[in-house]
């Protein structure tokens, strides 16, 4: 990112919020106070890294006044780091449902957004399938892995902890050890292996709705949702396959796009819902995994986030599809 205002003040503690601020009204259509905005980092990032706090300075000189939250594993930010490779990711959400309700902001605020970065993404999209409260009002991810990944990211030569992780996920990707501590792995996804990948997913299958029994609550949850926007990086080498962030699936050279998929046409977690009412959103934008803007940041605080009773406009769908919702 090419902002280096560094923010430490703002992102230092869970507790960063002065307790002079008041809690935004839960029923005032006209109150112009932006609602909060909740963010989750990528895999080896942290929460309290310098482009993370250049994003939230970014949001408050968008829409002033805005709350930024910086989700955290761990008030240290390399073990946070490291619970970015390593951890259960159904108890690393059940700490952020549990740390968000607790928040005293947060919990009283008539909704959140959500700014999800790489796996931060679709950790984002377990929170609102799994608990969501504070209910999210507009999630916007990028060069997430929604339908996961086939292959793991690339290493640097001296990151050990990142080469740690990438040996465990190869060792024996389906074993319970490795999907109740690796992270990447509880995303992994082989549609030549997708019988494993059914019965031993810790996290994704489970959140894509994908077993013969579905979660209802998870679809409801999505459901609510105002706006979810999907953003690909048309350059992404780091992320195997990249159209995973607009739910497609990829076979070979074969891409299967989400609406014809059946996770969508069965509308398994809420996916055909939204896309009906307008909500779902297709993005792409240029350069490689994370080559992130400005520009395109404040594009997206503006046009999807800010104060609470606002109106969005509708995505048009496809004649063809509208046929056929």
């Amino acid at each position: 990112m090419a902002r280096l205002t560094t923010l430490v003040s703002l992102l230092a503690t869970a507790s960063l919020v002065s307790s002079t601020v008041l809690p935004i009204p839960l029923s005032d259509d006209e109150n112009d106070t932006p609602l909060p905005l909740i963010i989750w980092h990528g895999l080896g990032d942290n929460y309290a890294a310098e482009g993370l706090a250049s994003v939230a300075q970014l949001a408050e000189e968008v829409n002033p006044g805005t709350l930024v939250y910086m989700i955290r594993l761990d008030d240290d930010a390399s073990a946070d780091r490291s619970a970015s490779f390593f951890g259960n990711l159904t108890e690393q959400i059940d700490k952020v449902c549990a740390d968000l309700a607790a928040h005293p902001i947060l919990s009283t605020a008539p909704a959140v957004d959500a700014l999800g970065f790489s796996q931060g993404g679709q950790f984002l999209r377990g929170y609102i399938e799994r608990c969501n409260f504070p209910p999210v009002r507009s999630l916007v991810t990028f060069g997430s892995q929604h339908n996961g990944i086939s292959e793991f990211q690339t290493c640097g030569a001296r990151d050990w902890l990142c080469r740690g992780a990438q040996g465990l996920l190869r060792s024996n990707t389906w074993s319970s050890f490795v999907q109740s501590r690796l992270v990447p792995a509880q995303y992994f996804r082989d549609i030549n292996q997708y019988d494993n990948y059914l019965e031993h997913s810790n996290f994704l299958a489970d959140i894509n709705n994908e077993r013969a029994l579905k979660n209802q609550t998870y679809k409801r949850n999505l459901e609510r949702l105002e706006k979810f926007i999907m953003y690909v990086f048309e350059e992404d080498q780091t992320v195997i396959p990249k159209e995973s962030g607009w739910f497609a699936e990829v076979n070979g050279t074969e891409v299967t796009p989400l609406r014809e998929r059946d996770i969508y046409r069965e509308d398994w977690i809420g996916l055909k819902t939204l896309d009906k009412k307008g909500a779902l959103e297709f993005k792409t934008t240029g350069g490689r995994h994370m080559a992130l803007s400005d520009q395109l940041l404040g594009e997206v605080i503006k046009n999807y986030y800010g104060p609470y009773g606002r109106s969005f406009e509708k995505e048009e769908t496809d004649s063809a599809w509208q046929e056929e919702l």
